[in-house]
């Protein structure tokens, strides 16, 4: 779910303006899973951009703050929401630690990266949702470590069913700044898209894996 409507659609103005989101509904990306997508998505993009950056932080830490208090540590998924996640982390005056994808293949061979006791509290950072699956991987790494995952925070959130249902099936709670639904109001609302570019990515958004332009 997002944090609250504002909140959203100021978020993705400013994923827009700065290029971090590209809608291109007739000349569609590829994604590295094979599917074709009239969006693409790249917060890191957001880092070099200070103002958007301190929103970003800000409202992620308003985020866990109202709804979880101040956790013992605060994770980041690699490696879109290290940089982020080191910010809130900061922000919030806790450790924070990074995990791995997988874990490495040699020294240490750690998956978590950084200090992680025994039943800490922990909120996860991701910069970037779609099926959610290699997001819910970092989950399961930290609890298999014994850390107490409080929820997940993330910039923005594809919407995808499959992701719905995936966080439902891991018992995790997802908390975005912003979402595909806003992002579309606000492209909308600023005439970044018409009314016939809209329906394509609604058409989309109901079925990624098998769109075609």
């Amino acid at each position: 779910m997002i944090f609250d409507k504002n909140t959203a659609k100021k978020t993705a103005e400013l994923l827009l303006s700065i290029k971090a989101i590209k809608l291109q509904p007739e000349e569609p990306f590829t994604w590295a899973s094979g599917w074709s997508s009239p969006i693409y998505c790249d917060n890191r993009t957001t880092l070099s951009y200070v103002m958007i950056r301190n929103y970003i932080r800000e409202n992620l830490s308003k985020i866990i703050s109202e709804k979880y208090g101040k956790p013992n540590v605060i994770a980041g998924v690699a490696t879109g929401a290290i940089a982020i996640g080191a910010l809130v982390a900061q922000d919030l005056g806790v450790p924070f630690i990074y995990v791995r994808p997988e874990p490495k293949k040699h020294g240490r061979k750690n998956q978590i990266e950084g200090f992680l006791d025994s039943g800490q509290n922990i909120v996860v950072i991701e910069d970037l949702i779609s099926t959610g699956k290699s997001s819910l991987n970092a989950v399961k790494a930290l609890r298999d470590a014994n850390a107490n995952v409080m929820g997940m925070v993330a910039i923005f959130n594809y919407g995808f069913n499959i992701a719905e249902d995936n966080f439902k099936e891991a018992n995790v709670e997802l908390t975005t700044l912003s979402n595909y639904e806003n992002l579309l109001d606000q492209a909308l609302d600023t005439n970044y898209i018409n009314d016939k570019q809209l329906e394509t990515l609604k058409t989309w958004g109901k079925n990624p894996s098998e769109w075609k332009v």
